[in-house]
């Protein structure tokens, strides 16, 4: 395939990475954040107990990511309108979790999660030691775009996190 081909591919799908953004998430993005979440969970089956669906700070995010060693992004098109984000928050000493990483449908497959990704991990890089993931099995991309960045699977949880019904876990060295 051209290079022009897969471009043209990408853009019917929803577009190029370039044309999307991250920013560090701002009050105003607090509803549109948890709706890009709700949507997501409602996809793969996560709007239940046990998941970030019933986290009591979902519609805060811009007052819980900001201190030091917790952040969270958020993914802008060209309208500024939000299609995904990503946090790190603090777990224990040294070990951070990627927290809530969901990008609509529209913005799949156009590299952005990946220039997300590694903004995170630069970031929880600077305080933690190694990254936790929780996740769907039935999330199938999700979990290969995980392995990809070298995230191994564990067998059991690393710690109560409130998130019951996940029932796949990593963990990642920084």
């Amino acid at each position: 395939q051209t290079m022009y081909t897969i471009m043209m591919a990408l853009r019917k799908k929803g577009g190029l990475a370039m044309d999307y953004a991250i920013r560090e998430i701002e009050a105003r993005d607090n509803q549109a954040v948890e709706h890009v979440i709700r949507t997501c969970l409602i996809e793969f089956g996560g709007n239940r107990e046990g998941m970030a669906w019933c986290d009591p700070d979902l519609g805060r995010f811009s007052e819980v990511y900001n201190r030091e060693g917790f952040r969270y992004w958020v993914v802008v098109d060209k309208t500024d309108r939000v299609v995904g984000g990503a946090g790190i928050g603090g777990l224990t000493d040294g070990v951070c979790e990627l927290q809530k990483m969901y990008c609509l449908p529209e913005a799949r497959g156009t590299g952005i999660a990946h220039r997300l990704m590694e903004r995170a991990l630069a970031y929880a890089g600077q305080y933690y030691q190694r990254c936790y993931i929780e996740t769907l099995h039935n999330m199938t991309a999700a979990n290969r775009f995980y392995r990809k960045y070298g995230f191994t699977p564990l067998d059991a949880p690393l710690l109560d996190t409130g998130h019951f019904s996940c029932d796949v876990w990593y963990i990642k060295e920084l």
